[in-house]
């Protein structure tokens, strides 16, 4: 089973490398991962090979809104290519902006989504996972308060430590 695990920079590398260690290494699984270009940090830290597939950051904060609608265009096609290479079974994250449009194009391409609630999220939702919410076959969150928000979300305790 090809799984596509979609890494982000810092909390959520993390929390993505910390479920992949309670899956394991299985022979079944088949691990590929997307991540952004200048991220080197996450690379380094994945103990499970597979290949690694690259886009561009897309950012939210401090940019004009049309050239961050250019840039998820730009991302949904290298999202794109990376779907018709990998052809994932599931695509698993935990929010970073550059997962939306893989997860997006994934579910419609009939991959199913794991999505995980970032843990620095408590009480509040983030974007991410307002999207996703109504897109992910499974909704993982790492605070019971975030159950209120969420009720079809599913608790399963928290990645970090």
């Amino acid at each position: 089973m090809r799984i596509l695990v979609v890494l982000g920079e810092g909390g959520h590398t993390v929390e993505m490398l910390r479920l992949l260690d309670l899956l394991g290494p299985r022979p079944e699984y088949e691990y590929h991962y997307f991540l952004v270009k200048e991220e080197t940090i996450s690379e380094q830290r994945i103990r499970y090979p597979g290949p690694l597939y690259r886009g561009n950051r897309p950012h939210w904060k401090d940019e004009n809104l049309f050239i961050v609608a250019l840039k998820y265009v730009r991302l949904a096609f290298q999202s794109l290519y990376v779907l018709l290479r990998v052809r994932p079974r599931v695509i698993m994250h935990s929010g970073p902006g550059i997962a939306i449009p893989i997860a997006l194009l994934g579910k419609l391409a009939g991959a199913r989504v794991i999505y995980v609630e970032n843990g620095a999220r408590v009480r509040t939702p983030s974007r991410s996972g307002r999207i996703m919410y109504h897109v992910a076959d499974l909704f993982f969150v790492q605070w019971p308060e975030l159950q209120r928000v969420w009720p079809k979300a599913i608790y399963a305790g928290s990645l970090h430590g």
